[in-house]
């Protein structure tokens, strides 16, 4: 899968791309069969787990779930997604030859309902030495505005890293502040699949229509952005690289850094981060 020169200005100059047909309708119809599989099992489980982040109201007869946490561990089909040779070849054009993952989940909205994701900047969550980080978004079903697809305030990735702090703890979001009237939609065909910048600022509505939003959300970086905050170990570090080299010798760049701490009591998934906030930022589409 080659970018046109003009894909790879877009993606500098706005920080984010949409990219057209990069998993066949097989392997969309394998993620959809195994996400379905998923929400299934859920209904087995009334709390939060450390596979599973659960919707408000779930419920056996009516599951709803959230997020499946690290899919890439959970099924063999995630596993072959993060490591899908078209989309590796989509993230080497943009962050280099040496590429490693820096985590995976797996976002549900729900029929009719779905959590928002509040504006925010996944350089918040995890600043690095450079920001040679970007995440891929896998459509595994259509996402258009009424199913509350991924908006992105373009070139904001250019900008300061902002305070998602709240009451003195990190809470995983800013403030509106006219940022949904400044975004643009990423609509997406299932097997497409969205390309942002580490620092771009974006966010989600609600799912307004009958149809479910799964989204498969795989986080790249180039193999000498290290991590400024919570490093695994050297090992589990490693474990993480899937093309290229590791390397002892950090790319130390001149980026804005903003650590995200302290971390309040409802730590988790970042809908539990961002529950911290007094008012969500789609609440009249809620």
């Amino acid at each position: 899968m080659h970018l046109t020169p003009e894909q790879i200005d877009t993606y500098r100059e706005q920080g984010f791309l949409a990219v057209r047909n990069v998993f066949t309708p097989d392997e969309v119809a394998e993620l959809q069969r195994v996400t379905d599989e998923f929400v299934e099992r859920s209904r087995e489980v009334t709390a939060h787990t450390d596979v599973f982040d659960l919707e408000p109201g779930h419920t056996a007869a009516e599951p709803r779930l959230r997020r499946l946490k690290a899919p890439h561990r959970r099924h063999p089909a995630y596993d072959r997604a993060l490591r899908n040779e078209a989309v590796l070849a989509v993230v080497r054009q943009l962050v280099g030859d040496s590429v490693r993952f820096q985590n995976t989940k797996l976002n549900l909205k729900s029929p009719e309902f779905g959590s928002p994701v509040e504006w925010h900047q996944d350089w918040a969550f995890y600043p690095h030495t450079n920001d040679d980080v970007l995440a891929v978004g896998i459509a595994v079903d259509d996402m258009m505005l009424e199913n509350g697809c991924l908006m992105v305030v373009p070139g904001s990735h250019q900008g300061p890293v902002h305070d998602h702090h709240q009451d003195g703890v990190f809470a995983g979001a800013v403030p509106a502040d006219g940022l949904t009237e400044q975004a643009v939609p990423i609509e997406l065909r299932a097997g497409d699949v969205s390309v942002h910048h580490a620092r771009l600022l974006h966010g989600s509505a609600p799912n307004r229509s009958q149809r479910p939003r799964r989204f498969l959300l795989f986080e790249y970086a180039a193999a000498d952005a290290w991590p400024l905050v919570d490093f695994p170990g050297w090992e589990a570090f490693n474990e993480r690289l899937l093309c290229g080299e590791p390397t002892v010798t950090p790319r130390v760049e001149p980026v804005p850094v903003r650590i995200p701490l302290p971390k309040h009591a409802r730590e988790g998934s970042i809908y539990e981060v961002q529950s911290a906030l007094g008012r969500s930022a789609f609440a009249s589409e809620m």
